[in-house]
C-alpha cells in the first residue's frame, strides 16, 4: 500500500511536469498565431492601397469616443485611408473562441492523467520492488550456504559433475555453474587428447633416432654403408621432429593468445603466385597452375588484371596457402594437377586450393581441422604427417575472421576456399 502511494505521488509530479509544458506549449503557439493574423492584417491595408497612390504618412491612432484602434494611412493627396482593429479581430472571434475552447479542454484532461502515468511506471516500479527484494535476501546467508555445500562435495573427477540445490531461487546460478563446469571438463578433455597425441606423435621418431643409434654403436661405425643410411634416417627423423614442435608452439601460443598479427595491406594474388612459383620450383612430380579472376596465368606473367587487396598478416596468409598446396600435393597421385585461384565477389576476397587426389568421405572432413587428426587414407600412406598443419591454417584464418568451405569427394579430389571479408 505504501508503495502505491509513493507510486501515485511519484506520478502527480511527473504528470503536474508534463502539464506545465503543454501550457507552455500552448501559450507558445497562440502567441505565434496573433504575430500571423497581425501580420495579415497589415498585409491586407498596405494591399488595399491604389496603386496610383503615393502614401504620406502611416501610423495607428485610438479613437476617444469609441476607443477603438486603428490603422491609419494619409495618401499624398490628403486622402485618409482607416482600418479597424477591433472589426478585424471581430472577424476572428469565433475561430478564437473555438480554438481557445479546445485549448482549455485539452489542459483540462491532462490534469487527469496521473492514473495513466501510474500504470506506465507498473513495469518500472515491480523491477525496483524485485531488485529490493534482492538486496534484502542477500542477508539471507542459509541459501548461499546450501549453495557453498553443494559446490564442495562435487568431485572435480567425476564426469558428470552436477551442482543442485533444489532450492528455484538458485537455479539460475545452479544452471549458469553447471555450464561453466561442462565447458572445463570438455577443455580438460582437450588437453589429455592433446597431450596424449603429441606424446605418440614425438615417441616414433624418437624410438627411430634410438634404433639407429644402437645400430650405429653395435656394429655401424665401421660399416659406411650403414652409417650413411644411419645418418641420414636420424637427419630426416630430428628434421620431422623439429617441424612437429615448431608447430605445437605455434598452436599453444594461439590457445594463449600470443600470436600476434602484423597486419597491412597486400595483394591476395601476389601471395599465391609466389606460392605457385615456389611449389613449381620444388616440386616436379606434379602440375600446378594458378588462375586470378578466372584467368589462368602462365609462367612469368606479371599483369593480373584487377588488384585484389586486403589487410591481414601477410606471412601468416602465405603459410596457411602453403598448408593447403603441401596438403594437397600430399595426397594425390605423381603428374596429377594442383590448382590454385583468386577469386572477388561482393565484399569477399577468396583464395582456392583443389587437387585430383584420394579426397575424403564427409564423416572425415567435419574432424579435419581437429588436432592430430588424419583420415584412413591418409593413415594408410607413406606421406607421413603430423596431422596439426590444418589446425594451423585453420587458427590463421579464424583470426583473419575468415571461412574455410571443404568440397571433398573419395578418389575426386579435395577442393578448400578460404574467403576473407573486405
Amino acid at each position: 500500500m505504501n508503495e502505491n502511494k509513493k507510486m501515485t505521488s511519484i506520478a502527480r509530479k511527473i504528470n503536474m511536469a508534463f502539464w506545465l509544458k503543454r501550457l507552455g506549449d500552448v501559450l507558445a503557439v497562440n502567441l505565434l498565431l496573433v504575430c500571423i493574423a497581425t501580420g495579415f492584417f497589415f498585409y491586407d491595408a498596405e494591399e488595399s492601397i491604389p496603386k496610383d497612390k503615393n502614401v504620406f504618412h502611416r501610423e495607428i491612432q485610438k479613437e476617444k469616443s469609441s476607443g477603438d484602434i486603428e490603422y491609419v494611412i494619409t495618401l499624398a493627396d490628403k486622402t485618409t485611408l482607416r482600418w479597424s482593429i477591433f472589426d478585424y479581430a471581430e472577424q476572428l472571434r469565433i475561430p478564437a473562441y473555438i480554438l481557445l475552447t479546445m485549448e482549455g479542454i485539452h489542459l483540462f484532461f491532462a490534469l487527469f492523467n496521473t492514473r495513466i502515468i501510474r500504470k506506465q511506471m507498473r513495469p518500472l516500479n515491480d523491477l525496483a520492488v524485485a531488485a529490493q527484494q534482492i538486496s534484502y535476501a542477500a542477508y539471507d546467508t542459509s541459501k548461499f550456504e546450501s549453495l557453498e555445500q553443494a559446490i564442495a562435495n562435487a568431485h572435480a573427477d567425476s564426469p558428470d559433475v552436477h551442482i543442485s540445490t533444489g532450492d528455484k531461487d538458485l537455479q539460475s546460478i545452479e544452471i549458469a555453474l553447471n555450464n561453466l563446469l561442462l565447458k572445463m571438463k570438455e577443455s580438460e578433455r582437450q588437453q589429455a587428447r592433446f597431450v596424449s597425441d603429441a606424446s605418440h606423435e614425438l615417441r616414433t621418431p624418437i624410438s627411430v633416432i634410438q634404433g639407429y643409434v644402437n645400430m650405429l654403436d653395435r656394429w655401424g661405425k665401421d660399416d659406411e654403408e650403414v652409417l650413411t643410411e644411419s645418418i641420414e634416417a636420424l637427419k630426416n627423423e630430428s628434421e620431422h621432429m623439429k617441424e612437429l614442435i615448431e608447430q605445437l608452439l605455434f598452436l599453444a601460443r594461439g590457445d594463449s593468445g600470443r600470436n600476434s598479427l602484423h597486419v597491412s595491406e597486400f595483394d591476395l594474388s601476389e601471395v599465391m603466385k609466389e606460392v605457385w612459383e615456389e611449389s613449381c620450383m620444388i616440386d616436379n612430380k606434379h602440375e600446378y597452375k594458378l588462375s586470378v579472376m578466372d584467368h589462368e596465368v602462365s609462367d612469368g606473367e606479371q599483369d593480373f588484371g584487377d588488384t585484389l587487396k586486403m589487410s591481414g598478416d601477410m606471412a601468416m596468409i602465405k603459410q596457411s596457402v602453403r598448408i593447403f598446396v603441401q596438403n594437397a600435393a600430399k595426397y594425390s597421385e605423381k603428374g596429377s594437377c594442383v590448382s590454385l585461384g583468386v577469386k572477388k565477389a561482393e565484399n569477399v576476397l577468396s583464395y582456392i586450393v583443389q587437387d585430383d587426389g584420394v579426397g575424403m568421405n564427409s564423416a572425415d572432413v567435419v574432424h579435419i581441422f581437429e588436432r592430430f587428426f588424419r583420415s584412413d587414407e591418409a593413415r594408410n600412406s607413406e606421406t607421413g604427417g603430423s596431422g596439426l598443419g590444418l589446425s594451423i591454417a585453420k587458427w590463421i584464418i579464424d583470426a583473419h575472421d575468415g571461412t574455410i568451405d571443404v568440397l571433398s569427394r573419395p578418389d575426386i579430389g579435395t577442393r578448400f576456399t578460404v574467403s576473407f571479408p573486405l
